[in-house]
């Protein structure tokens, strides 16, 4: 399996292509901004792009939606369904907020959480863990090597915010250790943000979901609302 990473606009997206040999089908997952960085990576290695993933509908991470689209009109949009309206409202992923405007094509396909996605042939496991936004996903793959992308989910040494609308840091923490720490050691994390960690160097020292305390602890009332699927 190849995964290159391409870091991508103002926040340094992490934008990932998964395929399985130059000439085959490709995944892109978060392609943020940038899209000619992309498409370059992507023509190089003569790909066909039949998937684009998004891990949530925050506007750094689906910013080249509409490029991709564009050179590639058949590839299947996916995003889960509770963050879905985010991609053409760009009040509601907050790129507004930042000064620009990001409007992306409809998904075509909403995600659920526990499902599995063949994209380009290549197979993941959809979880739901949801607390960054109500709808953020984390796709680990069913393949060699050990892998899961957590977008704004788990980083190597913190979590995503949660201070934004929809953001519930209960069910952000829950859901990583039930979700994400629960998977081998060695899988190898591949974040939205930053460097790549492993799930076994998080339960070591994530001070936020690891064995050390971490510098806040959810309240109760924190876990009602949102359930994941």
């Amino acid at each position: 399996m190849n995964i290159e990473t391409i870091v991508v606009g103002p926040l340094d997206v992490n934008a990932y292509v998964f395929y399985e040999a130059a000439g085959s089908t490709a995944v892109v997952v978060d392609p943020g901004a940038d899209p000619d960085e992309i498409l370059a990576l992507i023509y190089s290695a003569s790909l066909k792009v039949t998937h684009i993933v998004n891990t949530h509908g925050h506007g750094d991470h689906i910013g080249a939606n509409a490029a991709l689209k564009e050179a590639f009109p058949a590839a299947r949009l996916c995003i889960h369904a509770r963050d879905s309206h985010m991609l053409a409202d760009a009040r509601a992923n907050f790129s507004q907020d930042f000064g620009f405007d990001v409007i992306s094509p409809p998904a075509d396909v909403t995600l659920t959480g526990n499902t599995e996605l063949d994209a380009a042939g290549i197979r993941f496991r959809v979880e739901h863990v949801p607390g960054h936004s109500p709808g953020s996903v984390c796709l680990v793959g069913l393949f060699e090597p050990r892998i899961v992308v957590t977008g704004d989910t788990l980083f190597a040494g913190g979590v995503g915010r949660t201070d934004f609308p929809g953001g519930n840091m209960g069910l952000l923490l829950s859901g990583i250790k039930e979700k994400i720490l629960s998977l081998p050691d060695e899988t190898i994390v591949l974040p939205g943000h930053g460097i790549r960690t492993t799930v076994g160097m998080e339960k070591r020292s994530n001070p936020w979901v690891g064995d050390v305390r971490g510098p806040q602890e959810p309240d109760a009332d924190d876990e009602a609302g949102l359930e994941s699927e």
